[in-house]
């Protein structure tokens, strides 16, 4: 019975001639994540441990990234926390501040990710790697721990989903819609833990940063990780960004897969997550009514990336912020941010009457940098819209991409480009 691309890398993990689908196994692994928030649980835990030290202090990336600058006390312990354990441990992928990035775009920019790695993070948004051809997923933080200490990880082997993707994607249609449309489609346990595979002939009309943001968000589906097949595109980003030598797995021609959906990237429209679910999506034609927003947040591991800041700079070029509304843009690293700088986007953001923030993931989790008051709106490029999420219980987050994050900031209503002539 063939394997899927997946089940290929986590068989070569474990030293293993094949696995399949519910098998439990071992695996080596290559890269082990920790941020400020999750970090230290995993350092306490370490503590209860008899073995000494980490694995490998070339293979942990430790990034300050949640509440950074810290914005409070507690944030400050925290990060104390992490900063004596790299000292200690001479961890070479330390990232504070004014080295760190949000670190889902950080990682694959610094060159720790590439095809064929097996990656955990403790964090769930870990899956974003599996643009580049690496098998990565979210794990709690004892996991983490365990991983630091020994290098290794046990697995429960995902069966698998394949999305097959067709056509081209319009202009103003990005990976944000792609995923919210899968996600729409199928649930947000959907593809409860299994492995969400992208393959067809529209992966070559997607870029980089739409398949980051594809395979961040496959975890609001459920899935246990996101993965595309290694192309000539994905091949030109780790030669640009990485040293680390890789390896394309390729699934085979008889992988079994649960379920298969085609979708045709020509025919997608802007898409809207509405409150409470990322599967509760509207395309902007559905949207008959006016919501009204109090505040747009451009940024996060999901798209705050350079192609993101590039379209939401377009849309606010030469227009304004409307009154009443606040727009928060959030470069994803400092490297995009100087980018930003370089290519005039922040100028254009500020002119327009945004603000734009250190790197951080503040906002999308409730931290800082934008939390909701009771009954306040927020469009968001973020990638949960849970009851709470961005402040108070009472408040809504609504999923979109840039272009239509940075349209609604103009009108102050959710709202595509071409409500503003684009």
């Amino acid at each position: 019975m063939g394997m899927t691309m997946t089940q290929k890398i986590l068989a070569a993990a474990a030293h293993l001639p094949s696995v399949e689908a519910g098998q439990l196994i071992e695996a080596d692994l290559d890269l082990v994540l920790g941020n400020d928030i999750t970090s230290p649980v995993a350092i306490h835990e370490m503590d209860k441990f008899t073995k000494e030290g980490v694995f490998d202090k070339d293979k942990i990336a430790l990034v300050m990234d949640h509440f950074i600058p810290n914005k409070d006390i507690k944030s400050a312990e925290h990060c104390k926390c992490v900063r004596q354990f790299a000292a200690k441990h001479d961890i070479t992928n330390y990232f504070d501040v004014g080295q760190m990035g949000i670190e889902h775009a950080l990682l694959p920019e610094s060159g720790l990710t590439v095809a064929g790695d097996v990656i955990i993070g403790a964090d769930s948004h870990t899956c974003t790697y599996g643009a580049l051809g690496a098998f990565s997923t979210g794990v709690g933080s004892t996991d983490m721990a365990a991983g630091m200490a020994t290098g290794k990880a046990w697995f429960k082997v995902p069966s698998a989903i394949r999305f097959n993707l067709i056509g081209k994607p319009a202009k103003w249609v990005s990976g944000k819609d792609v995923i919210l449309h899968i996600i729409g489609l199928i649930g947000v346990d959907g593809a409860l833990y299994r492995s969400m595979e992208f393959t067809g002939e529209g992966v070559q009309n997607l870029t980089m940063d739409d398949r980051f943001t594809i395979a961040n968000m496959a975890i609001e589906a459920g899935g246990k990780n996101g993965i595309f097949p290694v192309d000539d595109l994905a091949i030109a980003y780790m030669k640009e960004h990485s040293q680390r030598p890789y390896k394309i797995y390729e699934a085979d021609e008889d992988a079994v897969y649960d379920e298969e959906y085609t979708i045709d990237l020509g025919a997608l429209k802007p898409t809207v997550a509405f409150p409470h679910l990322p599967e509760n999506t509207k395309t902007i034609d559905e949207i008959t009514e006016d919501v009204v927003i109090d505040q747009a947040v451009i940024g996060s591991c999901t798209n705050g990336r350079i192609d993101d800041l590039r379209c939401a700079a377009e849309i606010l070029k030469g227009r304004k912020v409307k009154k009443g509304v606040r727009c928060i843009v959030i470069p994803a690293t400092q490297k995009i941010y100087l980018q930003a700088m370089e290519e005039g986007l922040l100028k254009t953001f500020i002119e327009a009457g945004a603000v734009v923030s250190t790197p951080t993931c503040g906002p999308c989790l409730g931290g800082y940098m934008g939390i909701l008051a009771e009954g306040e709106r927020c469009i968001s490029t973020t990638n949960r819209n849970f009851v709470g999420r961005m402040g108070h219980v009472k408040s809504e987050v609504y999923l979109a991409s840039p272009a239509v994050a940075a349209a609604s900031a103009v009108t102050g209503k959710i709202c595509a480009p071409d409500a503003l002539g684009l």
